[in-house]
């Protein structure tokens, strides 16, 4: 029985299970919130600057919220809390349940942007005033150390609303903002557990929880199992983040913590970098065109990676996967001096985000998708050759068309916007694309 208390005990056994039970209790409900979102038809609708072309369920927010929420209260309890940490829980809580209704009502009516910028404000406020949390010194960047009280409350503020509203920008494409989110929990997870914070490591790996499960859904091929994360989930997300990263470099800075890194708000940086190098780009496009920095258009480089013809999950592999190399390089590079440290890691992230407006890798993704275009589907030994014309960009996620075995057809997965097949005499074919008429009305890119 002792063993049993030591073993539940134990800060990484702990941050295991809460991946499981977040996870668990997010499959769980995503299904529920997709049937009642379906049933009371409040779904996303297609049009303008989106990239899907039929109504899809959002509110994904409300279940990673509702799963988050459950499982840190649950662990938060097992490990005893002290009053300074239940405060900071109670804290987290009462912030994220503000956002989470502000985007649930932006994404049903789109609320004007002051009264989400002031709901964001009030949540920062709530963490930064009850649990002072905040960013304390530069750790030597720029040659700056301790920051005033003053400018170290009004710089952790604005690094919240820039966080936040950075993640609810790069939520365009099937997965890109849940994976990015993954990306720097699990990071910055290690981090804490590694330094014995018991209640950040939980926060930490409670998301990573939630966030697969939504993930699954998310990157769904079946229409009936899709689900936007919508403004109440990108939100919530950008918030959590933030607030991990500022409490990483809080924690970086004590004295008697086992393994600090020497290089913090780097490694933060690069941690946060898509986002934040897609927000400053496109603001600096909207206000170069005179426009509000805040207009939607389609300048992100999630859209760029569409308008080569890369799929929702491609363009989002694409982008973690440079993530992944920017976070590498700033450990890699973690011994030099920190200014320097930063220039390299800049120079990384604009060569590796802004390389789809490069003409030779632009060629060469053009090239690579060109040759999945001749597709052949064989049936009862006759090659129907389906055309498969140039595009500016696929607009929809993969979908699978399914044939059942009685057909006896082999179908191949086809892409791009106005699929035209040519339609042979065979009756047996003609069969099958009636019924499959309004599979194949949607775009998709072959896998």
């Amino acid at each position: 029985m002792d063993y049993l208390i030591d073993l539940f005990s134990n800060i990484y056994v702990l941050a295991g299970l809460s991946v499981i039970v977040a996870f668990l209790s997010s499959i769980r409900m995503f299904p529920v919130i997709i049937y009642i979102v379906r049933t009371k038809n409040i779904m996303d609708e297609p049009g303008g600057r989106k990239v899907h072309s039929e109504k899809i369920p959002t509110f994904g927010g409300v279940g990673l919220f509702a799963s988050f929420a459950l499982a840190i209260i649950l662990f938060g309890m097992s490990i005893g809390l002290e009053h300074k940490d239940l405060i900071k829980l109670l804290s987290l809580l009462a912030a994220t349940i503000l956002l989470l209704f502000m985007g649930i009502k932006d994404d049903l009516i789109a609320i004007p942007p002051k009264k989400k910028l002031s709901s964001q404000l009030i949540a920062s406020g709530i963490v930064i005033f009850m649990t002072d949390v905040r960013i304390m010194d530069f750790q030597g960047l720029f040659g700056i150390g301790e920051l005033p009280y003053l400018v170290s409350v009004l710089f952790t503020f604005f690094v919240f609303i820039l966080v936040i509203n950075a993640f609810n920008l790069i939520d365009g494409i099937d997965g890109l903002a849940g994976s990015i989110a993954l990306i720097g929990s699990c990071t910055l997870g290690i981090f804490f557990l590694q330094n014995d914070q018991s209640l950040l490591a939980l926060v930490s790996f409670v998301l990573i929880g939630s966030l697969l499960g939504f993930l699954r859904f998310n990157l769904s091929k079946s229409r009936s199992k899709k689900l936007f994360m919508g403004d109440s989930g990108s939100m919530f997300i950008g918030f959590l983040l933030a607030y991990l990263g500022i409490s990483f470099l809080a924690v970086n800075a004590s004295v008697n913590i086992p393994m600090p890194t020497t290089n913090a708000p780097i490694l933060l940086l690069t941690i946060l970098s898509f986002p934040l190098l897609d927000t400053l780009r496109v603001f600096i496009i909207r206000l170069s065109e005179k426009r509000s920095p805040f207009s939607p258009d389609r300048n992100h480089i999630h859209h760029r990676l569409l308008n080569l013809d890369m799929s929702h999950r491609k363009s989002t592999l694409f982008i973690v996967n440079s993530n992944w190399l920017v976070i590498g390089t700033a450990f890699m590079v973690q011994d030099l001096n920190i200014n320097l440290q930063l220039v390299i890691c800049l120079m990384m992230m604009v060569v590796l985000y802004l390389s789809p407006y490069l003409p030779f890798v632009e060629s060469f993704l053009r090239q690579k998708v060109s040759k999945k275009k001749d597709l052949l589907i064989k049936l009862n030994g006759n090659d129907i050759k389906n055309e498969v014309p140039e595009t500016k960009g696929s607009l929809e996620p993969d979908l699978e068309c399914e044939i059942t075995e009685n057909e006896n057809s082999e179908v191949l997965k086809v892409a791009n916007s106005n699929i035209n097949y040519s339609k042979e005499k065979d009756s047996e074919l003609q069969k099958i694309i009636d019924k499959r008429a309004s599979i194949l009305k949607k775009t998709t890119v072959l896998e």
